[in-house]
């Protein structure tokens, strides 16, 4: 995992694109809120965003005022392989001991 993924917020964010495909910079915002039941500080909020623009997980585009985001191939690619690992964490139990018989 490349070291862009180690935020949850980054994570989140790349999750709610994909479900919706693009979104507006305030309906990202306002939905992430929702999940955190939580106001995220504007400044570090846009500041996540240009970072995953900047990495190449994100386009932005503007529409009138607002600026659009959607998930490039590698965002989803990042994304995607995430999900896989940590589906194998979680659905085999790993090696935990307080598991085994």
């Amino acid at each position: 995992m490349t070291k862009w993924f180690h935020s949850g917020r980054r994570r989140d964010l790349c999750a709610l694109l994909y479900e919706h495909g693009e979104l507006r910079a305030q309906s990202l915002k306002s939905r992430l809120e929702s999940h955190y039941d939580e106001r995220i500080d504007p400044g570090s909020f846009y500041g996540t965003l240009s970072a995953l623009v900047e990495a190449g997980h994100l386009d932005r585009r503007t529409e009138g005022i607002a600026d659009v985001y959607a998930l490039t191939d590698a965002g989803e690619t990042a994304l995607l392989d995430h999900h896989a690992w940590l589906g194998e964490r979680v659905e085999g139990g790993g090696d935990r001991p307080d598991l085994k018989d």
